[in-house]
């Protein structure tokens, strides 16, 4: 990139640095507007609505995602089901020629999380250097920080120099956590858990321990209070605390702080920032192996879902009956 003089160059360093780098944790709020810690990855399936028993809709969404179903129900039931037979051989990740729950929560999973795999495709080449499509952690390394340690004079003494000296430490500590295999390269899932670790089972730790790093202020390991309520609210004046604010306080004692000493260690920030919500993944991939096992052997054939290919993939030309409801120009 070119260098477009210091301000312009730190301007574009730090946007690429916050926007990649910070996720899942977020700046400074403004006064008064109340800053949401939780994690609830926009990947999550919602629940499945009550009046979806018919028209698959739910279903199709889960399995192929909502671009990716408005495409298949366009096609004929015979272009259906030659794509579901291939996407069913994707599914099977040992090659058994069985689909098991965990297998379809996982595709399931895969899929709702697409716009995050479909981000990492297109920042790929610019941290992928050497095109051996694998990421170094020099390689990261230098396309964030390397104008940063090829020039430290002029960070010197700014707030710049001290986001940089705190974040490439962090940002290293975080890339080795994704690097499963310890080989300090990062394949690309293992990118797309260095840059959203939320959506990683096995990167919750690194979540849990930058939001208690950036909450605690003084540095004692645990978040109090006064902490909890300064990283969603700054007072500009000395006036009153909003209703949100004095409720915050109220849900801090009783519901943040379980062991009530009146500070939140990392076992609370995970409770509070990574509820253990109801899993949707989970819940659909048990309803579509019930819906298609005519065995009962807890497992699905190829050709038992092909047989249900309708639930899977379908077609609105052909969900029961619905293009009787529908003119032909629609369909």
């Amino acid at each position: 990139m070119a260098r477009g003089g210091r301000g312009c160059h730190l301007g574009l360093a730090l946007g690429l640095l916050l926007a990649l780098v910070l996720a899942p944790t977020a700046l400074r709020a403004k006064p008064t507007v109340r800053k949401e810690r939780v994690v609830r990855p926009d990947s999550e399936l919602g629940e499945r609505p009550p009046e979806d028993n018919q028209s698959f809709q739910y279903d199709h969404e889960a399995f192929l995602g909502k671009e990716d179903s408005k495409t298949f129900d366009q096609l004929t039931s015979e272009e259906s089901k030659e794509r579901l037979g291939k996407i069913v051989d994707r599914i099977d990740s040992d090659g058994d020629g069985f689909v098991t729950t965990e297998e379809l929560k996982t595709w399931i999973k895969r899929v709702q999380k697409r716009y995050i795999y479909d981000n990492v495709a297109k920042v790929w080449k610019d941290y992928d250097r050497d095109k051996d499509d694998k990421i170094s952690w020099e390689e990261y390394k230098q396309a964030t920080y390397g104008y940063y340690l090829g020039n430290p004079t002029e960070f010197h003494d700014t707030s710049d120099h001290h986001t940089f000296k705190k974040m490439l430490p962090r940002d290293e500590r975080r890339f080795k956590a994704a690097d499963l295999d310890g080989d300090q390269t990062a394949t690309r899932e293992e990118f797309t858990a260095f840059l959203h670790p939320e959506e990683f089972e096995h990167m919750k730790e690194i979540v849990v321990l930058e939001t208690l790093e950036d909450i605690d202020k003084n540095g004692d390991g645990f978040v109090d209070q006064d902490e909890y309520i300064a990283d969603m609210f700054s007072h500009e004046e000395n006036g009153p605390e909003p209703d949100w604010v004095l409720s915050e306080r109220e849900q801090f004692n009783e519901f943040r702080d379980l062991n009530k000493d009146g500070k939140l260690d990392k076992d609370e920030i995970r409770h509070w920032i990574l509820p253990q919500d109801y899993d949707h993944a989970q819940a659909e991939a048990r309803h579509l192996v019930y819906e298609s096992d005519k065995n009962k052997d807890e497992k699905l054939t190829k050709e038992e879902i092909l047989d249900n290919w309708n639930m899977f993939v379908g077609s609105q030309a052909t969900n029961y009956g619905e293009d009787l409801t529908k003119n032909h120009d629609e369909l």
